[in-house]
């Protein structure tokens, strides 16, 4: 097995393990946070908010991992477009990081309103809130920049066709629609709605594809060889 054979399974794993990691946080933290007396359920469900701020930080791992293991395939397209391609997963991993400490803040937080007697309309609620808004803001401001990174993503991809142009095509008709998603959310939209799900679904399902064809097939090795060839006449000149 090549080493580019073993950077397209590494990849692909990456990808799902990513998506079921933020997934699982989702599903782990939703009702917690959620609910109007939050702090007091963070208290008494802290070891459910360490498990979702750890499912987070997995993901946050995971998105960086990929840049920097597709990085080697794609600086043979344009290596500037690359760079930036990395800057941006970076950059999410990183804001990802600023949502989990807001997370963990929130749970002392809520240690601390217990231990006061959970009084009524307290600055500990008012602390609570700013905690969870600026969690949320990390997070959404991740996803955006998520999808400024796929742009680039699945545009080297479409012109190099390291991987079948109708998938980097549904990647680039997806990532607008993830983009209103976000934005529908940060204006008071419901992640649980239907047109949250019908926005989100074409990118996740589409990651979800390309993650297995990378897995099960790789990437074009002829385009690869083709890349390469280009590459080192170019240093020869």
């Amino acid at each position: 097995m090549n080493s580019n054979r073993k950077t397209a399974i590494i990849v692909g794993v990456l990808y799902i393990v990513a998506t079921v990691a933020g997934i699982l946080s989702g599903v782990v933290l939703m009702p917690i946070l959620e609910e109007p007396d939050n702090l007091m359920n963070v208290s008494v469900n802290e070891n459910r908010v360490i498990i979702g701020a750890l499912f987070e930080l997995i993901m946050a791992v995971a998105v960086a991992g990929i840049a920097f293991m597709i990085y080697p395939i794609l600086r043979q397209i344009k290596e500037g477009l690359a760079l930036w391609y990395v800057g941006t997963r970076i950059t999410e991993g990183a804001l990802f990081l600023v949502g989990i400490l807001g997370l963990l803040s929130i749970s002392t937080l809520s240690q601390e309103f217990v231990k006061a007697g959970a009084p009524d309309a307290s600055y500990f609620q008012t602390g609570g809130t700013l905690l969870l808004a600026a969690s949320d803001r990390a997070f959404m401001l991740g996803q955006t920049v998520f999808c400024v990174g796929a742009l680039m993503l699945y545009y080297l991809l479409y012109q190099s066709r390291l991987i079948p142009r109708w998938l980097s095509v549904w990647g680039l008709i997806g990532v607008p629609l993830f983009v209103v998603a976000g934005f529908l959310l940060l204006f008071g939209g419901d992640p649980n709605s239907t047109l949250s799900t019908l926005l989100y679904s074409p990118l996740g399902l589409q990651e979800m594809v390309f993650a297995v064809w990378l897995i099960v097939k790789g990437f074009n090795s002829s385009a690869i060889a083709s890349k390469s060839a280009k590459t080192d006449k170019s240093e020869i000149k």
